[in-house]
């Protein structure tokens, strides 16, 4: 490399003495050398690297390190590029090789030459020996400027300190998005500002949350409405043949598909006995008619009582059975109470989807409470409900929903996870068709690299904060566009509550640093401080028996 660039690298323009007052406005900070598509190599001068970083403008300061923009004049217009990785070519002469990838063009002003009107995307490339400049504060707010488009501020353009990071709503909401970032980074908070800023800008819109762990109930009291196990009220009938299947079946091999055929058969004929009233000229058994669970359980046990010979019963014991341990069991009450037999749909659907949404656009369903064995279930059917209802709502008044979706690798997990549920596959299936029907969906984990394939790839949108784990870095770097590549090298130092942003929710990749979040909206996430709490003594056996009273109760 240093053989092949010489000493005559920077022949056209001779090296700036580190002594000397230099405009680096004029001179720059040195040249292009090779240019192979979107990825291309720049020289640059280590002198005037040293005379720039003296500049009082903190952006142009930082020109030449990892992660900062630059600038090259191609005709009328200006070319930015992001700095991907640096390597030192001839240090007699002070050279140094950069990767850069190219992210955009911006018009230059005929008078002042600065540069205006940004847009994504190059049209026409530099050539070898081009000069490269430092980009300054006034071209980031040209490039980050919010153009007509609805937009969100969530935070700040690294390194500065007045440059606002804004979000294209539309664009971001659009095509999906994901929130990455390891546990302790601030990503629940992270989410929560997000969310917020969301609320704020359409407070009459319709977003549902799934929050498995009751963090986000205390961050959204004021502005949405929250769902648990004592107030959800999800009525069983609303699930689908697969899902029922989950829940009511529990054999394996040959005799699961037996026991299916006996559900099905059962199931169709209670639906069929609940649509007394209505016309419905084709039945199917995922319809969501109401029935009676008892009427299930007649069926199937006049169903065996037509068996001829008591080794065939044994399936049809097994589903009455079951299913009788579930209407017994007070933890599936807020699903399988007989109290939810009515037909609530339209209110389920008025509450959940917040139509309307009174000032108050986001659900907030913890499923906290909800029994393991079917939580799964539950978050598939909230889910399917969303996109069930934009399918068959299609030629009415359009009404997007966002579904967003917290520990998402627990519902979404690949091919060495799976576990054959059906709300990995619904998910999947939002992911990949949501956008059509009006649907986004919002991804929120801290293990990329235990999702699906491809759905991440689906995602228009990735906010990446720190990830420390090398499988998850190269799972996000295989799903971020190119020209994004340079950022992702900073992920693992990132510090807390700060991100790299790419995708179509921004101009170009940025990485910014979010806004601090008052406490009365933040999620109840914060960690345990041990030092302090294991100071504390006194009243351990009143906390020993309301602790034991709750857990027999299996209530909260």
């Amino acid at each position: 490399m240093t053989e092949m660039l010489g000493s005559n690298a920077f022949a056209s323009a001779a090296p700036v003495a580190p002594t000397a007052p230099v405009d680096v406005t004029a001179n720059g900070i040195g040249m292009v050398f090779e240019i192979a598509g979107s990825s291309s190599q720049v020289m640059l001068d280590s002198a005037a690297l040293d005379v720039t970083a003296q500049n009082s403008d903190p952006v142009a300061a930082s020109a030449g390190q990892v992660g900062s923009q630059i600038k090259m004049r191609v005709g009328n217009a200006w070319l930015i590029a992001n700095i991907r990785s640096l390597k030192l070519a001839d240090s007699a002469n002070g050279q140094i090789a950069a990767q850069v990838d190219f992210l955009g063009e911006g018009d230059e002003e005929r008078l002042t030459g600065k540069l205006y009107k940004f847009r994504r995307g190059v049209t026409r490339y530099p050539t070898p020996g081009c000069r490269v400049f430092p980009v300054t504060t006034a071209d980031l707010k040209q490039i980050y400027a919010a153009d007509d488009r609805a937009t969100i501020e969530i935070g700040t353009v690294y390194p500065t300190k007045d440059i606002r990071a804004a979000m294209y709503v539309d664009a971001m909401l659009g095509k999906h998005f994901a929130l990455l970032g390891s546990t302790g980074t601030g990503k629940s908070t992270s989410a929560a500002l997000i969310l917020h800023r969301i609320c704020e800008l359409a407070p009459q819109g319709h977003i549902v949350m799934i929050d498995p762990h009751g963090e986000y109930s205390a961050a959204f009291k004021d502005n949405g409405a929250i769902f648990d196990v004592s107030n959800l009220q999800l009525p069983y009938w609303l699930m689908n043949f697969e899902e029922h299947c989950e829940v009511f079946i529990n054999s394996s091999g040959s005799e699961q598909q037996i026991d299916a055929d006996i559900l099905a058969k059962c199931l169709l004929m209670a639906r069929a006995k609940g649509r007394l009233g209505q016309e419905i000229t084709k039945l199917t058994v995922d319809a969501p008619i109401p029935y009676l669970l008892s009427d299930l359980t007649n069926l199937i046990q006049l169903e065996m009582g037509k068996m001829d010979r008591a080794g065939d019963t044994a399936p049809y014991l097994r589903l009455k059975t079951k299913i009788d341990e579930i209407k017994a069991d007070p933890r599936y009450g807020f699903m399988f109470s007989g109290m939810l037999v009515a037909d609530t749909m339209a209110n389920f659907i008025q509450r959940i989807f917040r139509m309307p949404g009174d000032g108050k656009p986001i659900s907030i369903i913890d499923v906290s409470g909800v029994p393991s064995e079917i939580t799964s279930v539950v978050v598939a059917v909230l889910s399917r409900m969303v996109f069930d209802y934009a399918i068959w709502s299609r030629g009415e008044a359009q009404r997007p929903i966002l579904l967003v979706c917290e520990e998402a690798h627990r519902y979404v997990p690949n091919e060495r996870n799976a576990d054959a549920s059906s709300v990995g596959r619904i998910l999947s299936r939002i992911a990949k068709e949501g956008r059509k029907y009006g649907i986004s969906l919002g991804l929120i984990t801290q293990r990329p690299s235990d999702l699906a394939e491809g759905v991440l790839s689906q995602l228009g949108t990735i906010i990446a904060m720190r990830l420390n784990n090398d499988r998850d870095q190269a799972y996000v770097r295989a799903a971020m566009p190119e020209g994004a590549r340079g950022f992702l090298d900073s992920i693992p130092a990132l510090r807390n509550r700060e991100c790299i942003i790419c995708g179509e929710g921004v101009a170009i990749p940025i990485r910014v640093s979010f806004d601090d979040l008052e406490e009365s909206k933040r999620p109840a996430s914060g960690d345990p401080l041990f030092s302090d709490l294991w100071r504390e003594v006194g009243n351990e056996d009143q906390i020993i028996a309301r602790t034991i009273k709750r857990w027999r109760s299996q209530g909260r």
